[in-house]
């Protein structure tokens, strides 16, 4: 414990060696844990890996309760039930896309499966808060006011988010 709070302190004051010997040690064990809970190796290492850089960019505001090690475990199963939530969203709109009115001549079910992938791999770019606002308004009709409600957040932060969404449409389907 008294380990933890000296790690802790010298993270804070931006020891660079301090935080790799952190890294170091418990990257392997966190990224199998979060292989338990996601299943995909890849995607566990880049949970991980984004859990350490935020734990440094944030280093200053860094408040360890309990154990380090219970607070970088609980960090990274956070981070992985959100990232299992935004699989979730993003193949519930997969399926809703793929549902409606479908096309029927041989060619267009071509096209129609190139854009409904180019939309998903759209929406797997954006980041998880990004890519739910997008759905919750092109989708789900929600207007801003209603989303920054829900979420719990700025009616400013929709729209930035929203803006972001729209020119990556726009970028990648400027490409087509």
């Amino acid at each position: 414990m008294q380990t933890d709070k000296i790690t802790i302190l010298r993270i804070r004051e931006g020891d660079k060696k301090e935080f790799e010997s952190l890294f170091r040690s418990s990257y392997t064990s966190l990224v199998r844990y979060a292989k338990i809970m996601i299943k995909d190796q890849d995607m566990s290492e880049d949970i991980v890996q984004d859990l350490f850089v935020k734990l440094w960019q944030e280093r200053e505001k860094i408040s360890v309760e309990s154990s380090l090690n219970g607070y970088l475990f609980r960090a990274t199963h956070n981070k992985c039930l959100h990232y299992l939530e935004h699989k979730k969203v993003m193949n519930k709109y997969a399926e809703k896309i793929s549902y409606s009115c479908p096309p029927e001549d041989p060619f267009e079910i071509l096209n129609y499966a190139e854009l409904q992938s180019k939309i998903a791999g759209t929406l797997e770019k954006l980041s998880e808060q990004c890519g739910k606002i997008f759905c919750m308004n092109r989708f789900e009709g929600m207007k801003y006011c209603e989303i920054a409600e829900k979420l719990s957040i700025s009616v400013k932060t929709v729209e930035a988010n929203m803006g972001k969404a729209l020119k990556e449409f726009r970028k990648e389907f400027t490409q087509l």
